[in-house]
């Protein structure tokens, strides 16, 4: 008999309950978060040879539970909270919350869901996850120390600094131009300071962060930088977050899944195409950001996209939107094209041996190579903009002569 046990982690305790294809409970078991609670989870469902296990939010509290199920060989699912809610919510009976409710409704909804994502043995694209992570969580540490210094600032020189970005070095300017001054304003002095070495520290930290999100993204082989606008922040937030690309049937669902997509809000023959705010909003908000610098650039071929919406009639907003769309089609091309390369690379080496990784292999999954059409026309796959083949009136540019030829 197949059985679906469902988890209600916490901090300081798990909860489980085990159900029958029927929805009938079959079990409970509340165990303390420590090192031994795969070994008591594991004892406890032995009873039950064909089962299955439904984590709440795999990916936040019931992270490492999950991750130890599956590395003794444990089929595990992501549940995500909301389903759970939903089915609480929706049942008859006893429906208060707790935590057996709660992990009750969690088996349910992996019994009766069929999208449910497996989890799977963390790899590269967790490391990307977290130092893209870490690099967002500095970037709103330093946002919130320049504005606290920005208002010490104003209420110690006259206008405050005048502009609207500053940075450490014009800080420091302006704190060294004061004249005399009393003990209040001396304290206020003191604490600029403070905030001032605050913002010497972050920005280090910014900096090594940059490194460490360069290296792990030239680790991971992927093409996505070959995006406009896409750098390693970017991309390491794209690959930490999608992980498996072919989880998406197309690129309209990995749209639907970003964001990126308008969602219908239709009735009748009134047929209406809304802002979605649903899906992914760290990558949306990559997304966003690859879009507004194809848009900075006048010479991309996003920004011409751009213009050409615009003069169709188009708001800004709605022309940057239509951006989004297109470089959300231009990421899910190259996420597929890296997962294809990989598959070769693994499946095939030279001279037929299966799993061969030498050099020669590697020669023939080069990332410039283009492995199939592009899936649809997107922005320039290039980092810089294509250089120019010829000059204005269609003349070839001259060659350089080579040390040979010299």
């Amino acid at each position: 008999m197949a059985v679906m046990i469902g988890v209600d982690p916490h901090k300081a305790s798990h909860t489980a309950v085990a159900i029958d294809d029927k929805e009938k409970p079959l079990g409970e078991l509340r165990v303390r978060s420590s090192s031994g609670q795969v070994e008591q989870f594991l004892s406890w469902a032995a009873q039950w040879p064909e089962r299955s296990w439904a984590v709440e939010g795999a990916g936040g509290l019931g992270y490492l539970l999950a991750q130890q199920l599956v590395s003794v060989g444990e089929s595990v699912l992501d549940v995500q909270p909301k389903l759970g809610s939903r089915v609480r919510l929706l049942a008859t009976g006893n429906i208060n919350k707790n935590d057996p409710n709660d992990a009750r409704s969690v088996a349910v909804a992996a019994l009766r869901s069929k999208d449910l994502r497996p989890v799977v043995a963390e790899d590269h694209a967790a490391v990307l996850k977290l130092w893209s992570k870490r690099r967002r969580d500095l970037g709103s540490l330093r946002t919130q120390v320049v504005c606290r210094l920005h208002s010490v600032l104003c209420e110690l020189v006259p206008g405050g600094h005048g502009k609207r970005e500053i940075t450490a070095a014009q800080a420091a300017q302006a704190l060294a131009s004061l004249g005399p001054i009393g003990a209040v304003q001396l304290a206020r002095y003191e604490l600029a300071l403070d905030f001032l070495e605050d913002l010497h520290r972050i920005d280090s930290q910014m900096r090594e962060v940059k490194k460490r999100l360069e290296l792990a993204v030239k680790a991971s082989g992927t093409s996505l930088t070959e995006v406009f606008g896409v750098g390693p922040y970017v991309a390491a937030t794209v690959i930490g977050y999608v992980v498996d690309v072919s989880r998406f049937a197309d690129r309209d669902h990995f749209a639907s899944y970003n964001g990126t997509a308008p969602i219908e809000v239709s009735s009748g023959g009134h047929k209406v195409f809304r802002l979605s705010r649903r899906g992914n909003r760290r990558l949306n908000h990559a997304v966003h950001m690859a879009a507004v610098t194809q848009i900075s650039h006048r010479h991309s071929e996003g920004r011409a996209y751009y213009d050409r919406k615009v003069k169709e009639g188009k708001t800004s907003k709605e022309a940057l939107r239509c951006l989004k769309r297109r470089i959300s089609d231009a990421i899910f091309a190259h996420l597929v094209a890296d997962a294809k390369r990989r598959t070769m690379t693994v499946t095939a080496g030279p001279g037929g041996q299966k799993g061969n990784g030498s050099v020669s292999s590697a020669a023939g999954s080069h990332p410039e190579r283009q492995l199939f059409g592009q899936a649809t026309p997107g922005p320039v796959t290039t980092i810089r903009p294509t250089a120019s083949t010829g000059d204005a009136d269609g003349q070839e540019p001259p060659r350089k002569k080579s040390r040979k030829a010299s």
